[in-house]
């Protein structure tokens, strides 16, 4: 914790110092509220004049609209009780080929966004004008007519390219046409008790890290259509490293807190600390490297996830068309409570995640998975508890215990928990591991299972200590498959622990 602490004395010590300098009230450049004005030109004049001494720059009670902003070293743009800033619903306000953000700042030092105010950036809006803007051929996109507009064609609302020192704090944000926030390449970033209330379109994540460092992220509230965290290394690649994240509740109509999808660098000493996960489609925890990248040294305590899809997703794929393969390793989850339901745990919102394209399956199990020859390594689970809705039958779909190598490995798939269509198992799914450690895992169904809890394939060094299995209805609930060094320790099983385990060649 030492370099978090270090995070944010000299977030607060900077920011203290620009606190000292003068305020800038928008109003005093010309700023007017309502929605027949366009402030752009006001607000960026205020934010240059205070970059010259160091300052704040205040956004007073009431509407006002704007274009994209640049923001400047030392330099706070601070919202007041009341006040919202709106993004201009005129996509070519954002320029006419990518789309630039409408807060954004590239290589600047001692920046910040605070105050009890809001920022919205009427997404919706933006992207029915920016599809108008299409048919009329003023605009053109790749993949607007097989899909949507690009994601390069809609305007994030807050991004940061080679910042430092960088502190957002207390602000609400909502209403993004893409990715909420955005912090690429930067050092030092401190995002504390934000607000985020995104469901207008689709790709909207509600914070992004991207190659970035020295982060810390506590007491945010997210609702977004997209990941809820999301932690990537791509672009120019780079990694993430020393990520602490506590204390936040998130609902997602895709994954709560993730690692990846872009994963060509790598991730190292991720921290996440407290969160709740709730109505949300994919995994509350995904951990992905598929890009060539790495994963080394995840510490995850204290999970409590409400009605989603699926409790830990772990995954090592090769999507990447080099010979260079990812690796997974080091990683600690503990402290779990979830409640998987067997229907839609989404359902209803504003954008649900899809509908699976693969064939019916029955509700999946948590997953870690590799690929052959290339192992998840050293992962250790503990004190986790996991609820299924059940209700699996075999009509739905089946894979008999002895068709376990039918199960695709789908090693250049897009890496989400239903990447694999059905699963063998209800509880945990293991395949292609290096030294896994359960200890005190609880699992439970409500409606039956027809599936063993749990199967272990092509898995090396497994330590079982206080597995609890609560319910089975197979006559073997733990299935070990070309698996070596298996020691089991005080497991509790519906049927007599040498009947309930199979091992198979």
């Amino acid at each position: 914790m030492k370099i978090f602490t270090s995070i944010l004395i000299l977030s607060i010590s900077a920011f203290s110092a620009i606190a000292q300098h003068k305020s800038f009230n928008i109003k005093d450049f010309g700023a007017k509220p309502g929605l027949q004005y366009s402030n752009t030109k006001a607000i960026q004049q205020a934010i240059n004049a205070a970059a010259k001494t160091g300052g704040r720059v205040t956004v007073p009670s009431g509407q006002f609209v704007t274009g994209p902003i640049e923001m400047k070293s030392n330099v706070t743009l601070y919202l007041a009780d009341g006040a919202t800033l709106l993004g201009s619903i005129k996509r070519l306000d954002y320029g006419k080929k990518d789309a630039q953000a409408l807060i954004y700042a590239k290589g600047k030092c001692n920046i910040g966004i605070a105050g009890k105010g809001s920022i919205d950036g009427r997404g919706a809006e933006v992207v029915k004008n920016l599809i108008t803007l299409l048919h009329a051929g003023i605009l053109t996109d790749d993949t607007w007519l097989v899909k949507r507009p690009s994601e390069s064609n809609r305007p994030r609302l807050i991004a940061f390219v080679n910042c430092e020192d960088i502190s957002v704090k207390s602000i609400i944000v909502k209403n993004s046409a893409g990715w909420v926030q955005d912090y690429t390449n930067c050092n030092r970033l401190n995002i504390d008790s934000v607000t985020i209330e995104s469901t207008a379109y689709w790709n909207n994540d509600g914070i992004d890290i991207v190659n970035s460092k020295n982060v810390s992220i506590t007491n945010c509230n997210i609702d977004a259509a997209d990941d809820g965290i999301c932690l990537k290394s791509e672009g120019s690649p780079g990694i993430c490293e020393n990520v602490y994240v506590a204390n936040c509740i998130i609902r997602s109509s895709a994954s709560g807190f993730k690692i990846g999808t872009g994963s060509y660098g790598g991730f190292k000493n991720i921290k996440v600390h407290n969160i709740t996960v709730y109505n949300t489609y994919r995994s509350a925890i995904a951990l992905e490297a598929v890009d060539g990248g790495f994963i080394d040294g995840v510490d995850i305590e204290g999970v409590t996830a409400k009605y989603t899809g699926n409790a830990i997703f772990i995954r090592l794929g090769h999507r990447n068309k080099t010979d260079r393969y990812s690796s997974v390793k080091n990683i600690r989850i503990a402290k779990v409570k979830a409640d998987i339901p067997n229907n839609k745990p989404d359902a209803g919102y504003p954008l649900e995640g899809p509908l699976p394209k693969t064939a019916p399956h029955n509700l999946l199990p948590a997953a870690i998975t590799g690929i052959p020859g290339y192992p998840v390594e050293n992962v250790l689970l503990e004190d986790i508890q996991i609820t299924y809705g059940g209700g699996a039958s075999e009509k739905t779909a089946h894979i008999p215990i002895d068709k376990l190598d039918s199960v695709t490995e789908n090693e250049a798939g897009y890496p989400e928990f239903s990447m694999f269509g059905e699963l063998p198992s209800w509880g945990f799914y293991v395949r292609h591991v290096s030294g896994i450690s359960f200890k005190n895992i609880r699992l439970n169904y409500r409606a039956s299972d027809f599936r063993p809890a749990i199967i272990f394939d092509d898995v090396n060094t497994i330590n079982i200590d206080g597995l609890r299995v609560e319910k089975g209805e197979n006559p073997h609930q733990i299935i070990f498959k070309k698996t070596e060094k298996v020691s089991i320790k005080n497991a509790k099983l519906p049927l007599d622990n040498k009947q309930a385990i199979q091992e198979l060649p």
